[in-house]
């Protein structure tokens, strides 16, 4: 089997790593996996140069790990849909990205072999959007990487912190953060430390509410920090209004770093029973959560645990083979057993 697979998504984000890893584990398989060539990701243009790539290449599926599908193939295709945040926070993302998604990706869910997505959260929402049937759209959620693990040397910080890891898009809920870390009654020398470099809406935000000091802006984090980072931390503090899946709890979660999440879209479906959930709109409970995760030391080691026991449900490999199976569904191939 030949498989013309979408490359370009690779990169140091959610989808990037989703990418990575699984193409890094489909070239294992035994599959000939070729990936398409360079191109604007996104253009205009772009679903009508897929097509074109396709019918050039002609393999027995394409692939791609994101939401970009042809305009017709010339060959079974399958494609990703990880969440509807363009759809469901439509004002943040602009007319372009919603005329995208209504014009090119709806009418591709029906023309495509299978749509994959990560969550039942997010099947469900596919589904009422497009109205096409269950076996459509299948779940194949993301893993963690072997390098997120409590044997990692936790990061040395002179403080003790908080950490939450994610862009600053409407979505993630980092004002009600900060206004939670404000609030909650918490030793002065525990910081709040965002990934990422210090914008500007957040930095007015911080000097507002009296945290100048107390919050650090970390800056590009590299992927040999990452899991020290999270191993150092109190607590990864996850308040986001939606996620398709949500790498960051499961990455605190496998490196035996408590939790304190939403307990909204898919969320509950990656910490399970392991962490604290609280409703994403409600301040005072996100700040009461970080204050029994800081005071209470007891708390954090059976949160660990149970958050060590949870990450093992999900691995890259088990990502990818479930993948592969379903190009060679879509190839024409039997499933292998």
């Amino acid at each position: 089997m030949s498989v013309l697979v979408d490359g370009r998504w690779k990169g140091r984000h959610g989808i990037g790593r989703y990418a990575a890893e699984v193409i890094c584990r489909l070239r294992r398989s035994g599959v000939t996996v070729e990936e398409v060539t360079p191109f604007p990701l996104l253009h205009p243009l772009e679903p009508l140069w897929l097509s074109w790539r396709i019918a050039y290449r002609r393999p027995s599926v394409y692939f791609s790990p994101g939401f970009n599908p042809p305009s017709w193939s010339a060959a079974p295709f399958v494609f990703t849909i990880h969440d509807l945040v363009h759809l469901r926070f439509a004002g943040d993302y602009g007319l372009r990205q919603r005329i995208y998604y209504e014009s090119v990706v709806r009418p591709a869910v029906r023309r495509a072999a299978v749509v994959l997505t990560d969550s039942e959260y997010s099947k469900s929402e596919i589904l009422g959007w497009t109205s096409v049937p269950e076996h459509k759209v299948v779940v194949a959620s993301p893993g963690v990487g072997e390098e997120f693990s409590p044997e990692v040397e936790p990061l040395r910080l002179p403080y003790d912190y908080f950490l939450y890891v994610g862009n600053r898009k409407p979505h993630k809920n980092v004002p009600r953060l900060l206004r939670a870390f404000a609030t909650a009654p918490l030793d002065s020398r525990v910081r709040l430390v965002l990934s990422g470099d210090a914008d500007r809406e957040t930095a007015n935000l911080v000097n507002r509410l009296g945290l100048d000091g107390r919050v650090v802006f970390f800056g590009d984090v590299v992927e040999s920090v990452l899991p020290r980072l999270y191993r150092g931390a109190i607590a990864l503090v996850f308040p986001s209004l939606l996620e398709g899946f949500g790498l960051p709890p499961l990455e605190a979660m496998a490196c035996g770093t408590p939790v304190v999440a939403s307990d909204a879209s898919s969320i509950p479906e990656v910490v399970g029973e392991a962490a604290i959930m609280v409703d994403p709109f409600d301040v005072e409970a996100l700040a009461e959560a970080m204050r029994q995760v800081a005071s209470d030391a007891s708390l954090r080691t059976g949160m660990a645990a149970r958050g060590m026991k949870r990450a093992k449900l999900f691995s890259w490999n088990g990502t990818a083979d479930q993948i592969l199976q379903e190009l060679r569904a879509a190839a024409g191939e039997p499933k292998e057993r």
